[in-house]
């Protein structure tokens, strides 16, 4: 008995050769708006950073690392990147725990949520300028309502808190400011993973026996690792990244004690007049949040992979 054998051609996925060329009329626009905005700013500052620069921000010639060098010599830039580091995983952790409950909360049938919901975007879609100066107004020595407060409750005897100058709660009352700010998005971010959930796994994990807290720890929970994970990365750029919040309250005050990598390089551009170490410094923050970025790319891409 003999065997028939038939040679099916393999199809190769080939792009066509002129895909890209045909693409550019589309994707052309988008390319050079990012080439504008993001890679010849950062060209230009990388090329500024290894410039000498004086105090009036006159380029004096090629100088190397010098700026560089100046930089990491600086006695507070230690302690003001460890403050970062604490700044920012205090604020996105804190963040996503309060969102997650909160999310769940505000997923739930109960009268009213719509304008629970509408509440909860106000701190996000506000300003985040207007938002810091009126926490600053109701955190005043003198006149502010917490003072007033805690006085009228019997919580405070005595003299006041000075809680936006003591450095004992200056950076700690910051640290509330960003996650107050934050909630709103995160929670959201994580509401929209928690609807994608199929309702059919949900209600067969219900009439198996599970309880609520079974179901969120067994399904909705490990469903909503890339809610998760997108909340995080974009949390973790904008809380490093954060400039309105610390120079509107405290301008990094008192002295360098409130300050991150980005209010430190402004400070020592704009108030110090230091511009060399200052464009050295936005050099590291700008390679920190490359980083961030590309971590976040291949975290998706693997989880693309894996589902």
């Amino acid at each position: 008995m003999t065997s028939i054998s038939l040679d099916v051609p393999k199809i190769k996925n080939r792009r066509p050769a002129n895909s890209i060329i045909n693409a550019l009329p589309w994707i052309g626009p988008a390319l050079l708006l990012i080439v504008l905005v993001v890679v010849w700013p950062a060209i230009e500052l990388i090329r500024i950073s290894l410039t000498k620069i004086t105090s009036a921000g006159t380029l004096e010639g090629f100088n190397g690392l010098g700026n560089y060098r100046l930089l990491f010599e600086n006695p507070d830039l230690k302690a003001i990147a460890i403050r970062t580091v604490i700044w920012v995983l205090s604020v996105v952790s804190l963040t996503i725990l309060i969102s997650l409950p909160l999310a769940q909360l505000i997923n739930q049938n109960f009268p009213g949520r719509k304008f629970v919901r509408w509440a909860m975007i106000v701190p996000w879609a506000a300003s985040v300028v207007m938002t810091s100066i009126i926490w600053k107004w109701m955190l005043d020595l003198t006149s502010g309502e917490f003072n007033l407060t805690l006085q009228q409750l019997g919580l405070q005897n005595g003299q006041p808190v000075d809680w936006l100058r003591d450095p004992r709660y200056s950076f700690f009352v910051l640290v509330w400011i960003a996650v107050f700010v934050s909630i709103p998005f995160t929670t959201f971010v994580i509401l929209a993973g928690l609807q994608s959930i199929p309702h059919d796994i949900v209600e067969a994990a219900q009439v198996d026996g599970a309880s609520s807290w079974q179901v969120y720890r067994g399904i909705k929970f490990p469903l909503l690792r890339n809610s998760l994970l997108i909340a995080t990365i974009i949390n973790l750029i904008n809380v490093f990244n954060s400039f309105p919040i610390i120079w509107a309250l405290t301008r990094g005050g008192p002295g360098y004690d409130t300050d991150t990598m980005i209010t430190f390089a402004y400070k020592m551009a704009f108030v110090e007049y230091n511009m060399g170490p200052s464009t050295a410094l936005g050099v590291v923050n700008f390679a920190f949040i490359m980083l961030i970025v590309l971590i976040y790319l291949r975290v998706t891409k693997a989880t693309r992979v894996q589902v």
